[in-house]
């Protein structure tokens, strides 16, 4: 299973194939995640940060909302300007997906290889540019933890479920408490603040619900 979300409590959303072949567009994809990531933005604002126009970003935030992967911010914005957002709740890429079609499994594995992709670029940019854009005491707070051990399927499905069930207690508690100084968190168990290289300036300045 793949989620894009962090689990809570919301029922998981396993995608079939419209939604898989929607989502499997590289820009769908990148909209999506900087939704995830930094909360609602406008298409202008969305295309600003991905370097593409606001009418290409308009047109994929259309596409990923017939599929409630995105919805309209009730109340915020105007006609001219509309402000989108990402619904609460984990999608999932999960084994239905896996034994399906070939197009249901071709659009599966590219998502499924976006999402780890882009979780490896958010590594990435921690790494490069933590020090000098988040200071020392948000990199003393974050941790990158890698445990190895042996174990069956049956183990390795019961250590998942455990994990991920705990990590949903957390993120529900926290949820809300962030104050004027919080920053977007990202959770793999790995947990580092997300560093935008693009915009470091505003880095801290909105959140959401973050994937893991």
């Amino acid at each position: 299973m793949e989620p894009l979300e962090e689990p809570g409590r919301h029922a998981a959303r396993p995608l079939g194939l419209p939604a898989l072949k929607a989502l499997s567009h590289p820009l769908r994809l990148q909209l999506l995640e900087m939704l995830s990531r930094y909360g609602a933005q406008t298409a202008s604002g969305l295309a600003e940060r991905l370097g593409e126009s606001s009418g290409s970003t308009s047109y994929h935030l259309r596409q990923l909302a017939k599929h409630s992967l995105v919805r309209e911010v009730p109340d915020k914005g105007n006609g001219r300007e509309r402000w989108w957002e990402r619904p609460p709740g984990p999608i999932t890429v999960g084994p239905e997906s896996r034994q399906g079609d070939p197009a249901t499994i071709s659009a599966a594995r590219i998502v499924a290889r976006q999402f780890g992709q882009n979780r490896a670029q958010a590594l990435e940019d921690f790494l490069r540019f933590g020090d000098e854009t988040l200071g020392e005491e948000w990199m003393d707070a974050s941790v990158l933890n890698t445990s190895n051990l042996r174990v069956s399927r049956e183990q390795l499905a019961e250590i998942s479920d455990r994990v991920v069930a705990y990590l949903g207690d957390i993120v529900e508690e926290y949820r809300d408490a962030g104050g004027p100084d919080a920053l977007p968190v990202q959770m793999h168990f790995n947990a580092f603040p997300l560093v935008d290289p693009g915009h470091p300036g505003t880095a801290g300045s909105t959140h959401q619900e973050k994937t893991t």
